[in-house]
């Protein structure tokens, strides 16, 4: 498994960890405090909006990567075209 997510309810957390050389490490939030997979490009999470019940803050945030750059050069090596 090369990255899971941990949403931990007792203290309103959420842990990203990515598999690197062997060891998972946390997956640091970007600038603007969005968690964005290393595994699959396009897949990002907004935590304080999931945290919070914000579902629709968490389907903007989500739609936004599956239509990004990355996602979309993503797709193309899946399908051979890259």
């Amino acid at each position: 498994m090369r990255e899971y997510v941990v949403v931990r309810t007792e203290d309103l957390a959420i842990d990203w960890f990515v598999l690197r050389q062997g060891r998972y490490e946390p997956l640091a939030a970007g600038g603007d405090g969005l968690l964005r997979s290393a595994a699959f490009p396009g897949l990002w999470l907004d935590p304080d909006a999931l945290l919070r019940g914000d579902l629709a803050r968490v389907l903007v945030v989500l739609a936004a990567g599956i239509t990004s750059a990355e996602h979309a050069a993503f797709v193309a090596r899946l399908r051979g075209r890259a």
